[in-house]
């Protein structure tokens, strides 16, 4: 199903995920769209792998972490989820040097704290990971006071999000 992007989410400069200056970053790229949820992209490289060709489960679970963790910021710009726990099913291996998806949404939000659960989706359409994880919320600029504040975020050229994406 093709959605509607609404909007391409800041990265920041030294995430091991999205980081843009992180010579060993999968620099990821989220955006929020129509349907509430938040979609990402990334390309594992050989400095991502386990065994041969495989992405490793860590990094896997790193990227579910962040989908599920920044989709709170669809509907409250200016939270930051910490992570409280976090529950990974693996399903498929995911090759390294290929495009990978990751969708992510909230299923439960309350004043302190949200749940959400995300996928790891392959270049063929195939799940290759479930995640549930819970989150304390945290103002965004509580977090990045101590580390370089506005710096540290990088707002990049939003004429480079695509229009609509498929899940």
């Amino acid at each position: 199903m093709k959605y509607k992007v609404n909007k391409k989410q800041h990265v920041s400069k030294d995430c091991f995920v999205c980081g843009i200056e992180n010579k060993d970053s999968l620099n990821t790229k989220f955006y929020e769209l129509e349907n509430g949820e938040l979609m990402s992209f990334s390309t594992p490289s050989s400095v991502h792998q386990s065994y041969p060709d495989r992405m490793h489960g860590g990094v896997i679970s790193a990227i579910l972490d962040e989908i599920i963790g920044r989709a709170i910021m669809i509907t409250e710009p200016d939270a930051w989820g910490v992570t409280v726990e976090l529950n990974i099913k693996y399903k498929k291996p995911v090759p390294l040097d290929k495009p990978v998806k990751a969708v992510g949404r909230i299923t439960r939000n309350s004043r302190l704290l949200f749940e959400g659960t995300g996928e790891i989706i392959l270049e063929d359409g195939t799940t290759a990971a479930i995640g549930y994880a819970k989150y304390v919320k945290i103002n965004i600029n509580k977090i990045t006071k101590d580390t370089g504040g506005e710096e540290s975020l990088v707002i990049e050229d939003l004429t480079a999000a695509p229009v609509e994406v498929e899940i």
